[in-house]
């Protein structure tokens, strides 16, 4: 009896995870699309630092953080005071968040580089 209990135990825990949807990776065409159309690559590539630091340099600092994609998000639409490797100071272009998803989209896409 025990090794039943056991095995339905197992088989139950096994149904369970793998019923629990995964998180949906990233949109990264419409990312892409919407950080253009708001002018992100005039200052940000993927893997190389422009005027802003690359998107592989943001997912690194951000890598490991639980709550990482809404600090981004507020981040992208808050317009913060950020500061240059020259010393120059500027408010940050806050995105276009008329479709939080898109934002949300993005912030993701930047944190899976």
């Amino acid at each position: 009896m025990k090794l039943r209990t056991t095995s339905l135990l197992a088989a139950a825990a096994a149904a369970f995870a793998f019923s629990v949807p995964a998180a949906a990776a990233p949109d990264a065409d419409a990312a892409q699309a919407f950080g253009k159309a708001n002018g992100c690559t005039k200052c940000h590539a993927v893997d190389k630092s422009k005027k802003g630091p690359s998107f592989q340099k943001t997912a690194a600092k951000y890598k490991g953080q639980a709550d990482a994609e809404a600090k981004l998000v507020k981040f992208l639409t808050s317009s913060p005071k950020v500061k240059f490797d020259d010393g120059t100071e500027e408010d940050h272009k806050a995105l276009d968040a008329k479709d939080p998803k898109a934002v949300q989209n993005l912030a993701a896409w930047i944190l899976a580089q």
